[in-house]
């Protein structure tokens, strides 16, 4: 048996998550982060300001950094490592604890990840709601009533399910859930409907951002969003990661892979504590741990 460590997506920032590690040893990441990306980077940890990260790109930069930060500090301390996983762009992070991504084209994937996904909700304006109490056939039949308009985000835990699509279809398709039953629709404060069809122009544009960049199996497996499978390749991510960008994130079945793969502890690593309260309601018979974001 072992640790699962998984690491969260866009969401759990929060402005000066990262000014405790301005005087840790792992703040060199953050400086190499500035000389490979050729500008400043640091002011997405430390400022107060809550706009700075109010746009795609940079919102991903600092949850990615300072995940990475709170990951370097606490490595050695883990133990044995079963796999690992990351919800949405922390998918990224947990391929760079792995090893499949050295740190230098990791954060230069991360920079053109937010470019690209940004980009393509400008052009596609769109909106993402959860729907509180749903099941999976509900969510479906919501989205039905919004054909090419609005499809199933995420499936994050039992009764914790996410929609997304353009405006009108999200306001059809929510409108379905709560007359189908659904307890409560909640939108979410983001500026485009990730992991839907809308991203299409973000997925044609990641394929060649990973040219020339190397990757490398992983020390432990690394279970993708998509199909929630356990991957211990290499060159399979160059698919995997595009393809992640137009398809649900299936964080509850992948959770379950976690535990088939050995994990009694789920360890999230990163700010904030969402996976943490997923995995509770997901998988209550393993034990979970939170690595605070904290030098």
């Amino acid at each position: 048996m072992g640790i699962a460590v998984t690491f969260p997506g866009q969401g759990s920032q929060s402005p000066g998550m990262g000014a405790p590690w301005q005087d840790a040893p792992q703040w060199t990441l953050v400086t190499r982060a500035e000389e490979v990306l050729d500008q400043e980077v640091a002011p997405l940890l430390v400022d107060e300001d809550p706009a700075r990260l109010s746009h795609t790109r940079e919102a991903q930069l600092a949850v990615f950094l300072t995940s990475l930060l709170a990951w370097e500090a606490a490595r050695d301390t883990l133990g044995d490592i079963a796999a690992y996983a990351g919800h949405s762009l922390g998918q990224l992070t947990a391929l760079t604890a792995a090893g499949v991504l050295d740190f230098d084209d990791a954060v230069r994937l991360v920079a053109r990840r937010g470019e690209l996904t940004q980009a393509a909700a400008d052009a596609n304006p769109g909106g993402m709601a959860a729907l509180l109490g749903a099941d999976e056939p509900q969510a479906e039949a919501a989205c039905a009533t919004a054909p090419s308009a609005c499809w199933l985000a995420n499936d994050n835990a039992p009764g914790q399910l996410v929609v997304a699509g353009t405006e009108e279809g999200l306001d059809v398709a929510t409108e379905a859930a709560r007359t189908g039953g659904v307890r409560k629709v909640v939108r979410l404060d983001v500026d485009g409907a990730f992991h839907t069809p809308l991203m299409q122009a973000a997925a044609d544009g990641l394929g060649p951002a990973m040219a020339g960049m190397e990757f490398k199996p992983p020390s432990a497996p690394v279970v993708s969003n998509a199909g929630a499978t356990a991957c211990r390749d290499a060159d399979g991510w160059r698919v995997r990661l595009v393809d992640h960008l137009v398809h649900p994130v299936r964080w509850r079945q992948s959770l379950d892979t976690l535990v088939d793969l050995g994990a009694d502890t789920f360890v999230e690593i990163g700010p904030g504590r969402v996976l943490t309260g997923l995995a509770r309601k997901c998988r209550p018979d393993v034990a979970t741990e939170l690595v605070q974001v904290s030098a």
